[in-house]
C-alpha cells in the first residue's frame, strides 16, 4: 500500500498553485489525479455528485483517502450531508485539507475546526455576495488555511454576467479576497476554475490576470490546465534575472545606497526579487 503522505507534489494546501478537482464517484481517477502533476487533489463531494450517489461518494473518498493524499470538498452547512461528511472525514487517513463550499460566516468555520483533527487545512470556498461582504472575518477565522474563490457560483449568485475573457466583472470580488488575505495573514487566495477546458489561451490568460491581482493558485477542471497554470504562476526568465541581479547588488554592498539599473534599491524591492525566486 502506498504512503498517502507522499502522493502530493507540493508542501500542502497553503503553498499549491493547483487544485485538481476530481468526483468523489470516480475512484479510478484518484491515483490519475495525483500523478497529472498538479499540487493537490480535491476529491469532490459537493457539485460533482447528484444527491441520490453523495453516501456512496463518500464512502468511495474515505475508501480512496488510504492510498490517495487528497483535500475534500465536503458538502455545505445546512444540507442533509453536511454532518455526515464531517463525521466521517474526522478520522480519515490521508485527509490534507477540507474544502467548506458557500462559506458565509465564521461561526459555521469553527464547527468544521471543531470536527476535524487538529492540523487539517481549512479552506473557505467564498462563493456568494455575503461571502465577499465577510471576506475579512471569515480570513481571520481560527484555522483557516487559505481563501479560494468560487468565481462561477458568485457571478451566479450576485447576478453578474461575465463577457470579458479576463472576468473584469468580478475584479471587485477578486481583490476583497486578497486583501482579506492579505490582512489575516493569510497565503494569497487561490483563483476559481476555467469552466472552458479546451481553451488554452483563455486559461493562461486569466492565470495570468489571477497572479497580477494577488492569487497565488488556481482551481483545475481537468489535467490539461495544470501545466497552464503552472507556467503562468512561474516568473520569467527575465523577472528571474533581475532578481538575482537585486540580490547579487544588495549582498554585495558593504554600505551606503544600492542601485541596479539606476534605480535605488529598498526593502519593497529586495522583498519582490526574494519572492520572484522562492515562486521559481
Amino acid at each position: 500500500m502506498n504512503d498517502p503522505s507522499t502522493q502530493s507534489s507540493s508542501s500542502g494546501p497553503r503553498t499549491a498553485r493547483t487544485f485538481l478537482f476530481v468526483p468523489g464517484t470516480r475512484p479510478e481517477r484518484f491515483a490519475k489525479a495525483a500523478a497529472s502533476g498538479a499540487d493537490e487533489i480535491i476529491i469532490d463531494l459537493e457539485d460533482a455528485v447528484n444527491p441520490e450517489d453523495k453516501e456512496r461518494a463518500r464512502d468511495l473518498a474515505l475508501e480512496g483517502l488510504r492510498t490517495t493524499a487528497a483535500v475534500v470538498r465536503i458538502n455545505s452547512v445546512g444540507t442533509p450531508w453536511y454532518e455526515a461528511d464531517l463525521a466521517a472525514l474526522s478520522g480519515a487517513t490521508g485527509l490534507r485539507g477540507v474544502v467548506l463550499p458557500k462559506a458565509e460566516s465564521e461561526d459555521v468555520i469553527a464547527h468544521v475546526v471543531t470536527a476535524l483533527p487538529p492540523g487539517i487545512a481549512i479552506l473557505p470556498l467564498v462563493e456568494s455576495a455575503r461571502g465577499i461582504q465577510n471576506a475579512s472575518l471569515i480570513a481571520a477565522a481560527d484555522g483557516v488555511t487559505r481563501l479560494l474563490f468560487g468565481n462561477l457560483d458568485f457571478a451566479l449568485d450576485s447576478g453578474i454576467t461575465v463577457r470579458s475573457d479576463t472576468e473584469d466583472e468580478l475584479l471587485y470580488a477578486r481583490s476583497a479576497l486578497v486583501v482579506a488575505s492579505r490582512a489575516a495573514g493569510l497565503p494569497g487566495p487561490v483563483d476559481g476554475p476555467v469552466p472552458e477546458i479546451n481553451d488554452d489561451t483563455l486559461c493562461s490568460r486569466r492565470s495570468v490576470r489571477a497572479l497580477s491581482l494577488g492569487f497565488s493558485g488556481k482551481l483545475c477542471i481537468h489535467p490539461r490546465q495544470i501545466p497552464l497554470v503552472h507556467q503562468a504562476f512561474a516568473p520569467t526568465a527575465e523577472e528571474v534575472a533581475w532578481a538575482t541581479q537585486v540580490l547579487v547588488a544588495v549582498n554585495g554592498a558593504t554600505e551606503g545606497a544600492v542601485k541596479v539599473d539606476g534605480k535605488m534599491i529598498d526593502r519593497p524591492v529586495i522583498l519582490r526579487a526574494e519572492n520572484i525566486l522562492a515562486r521559481r
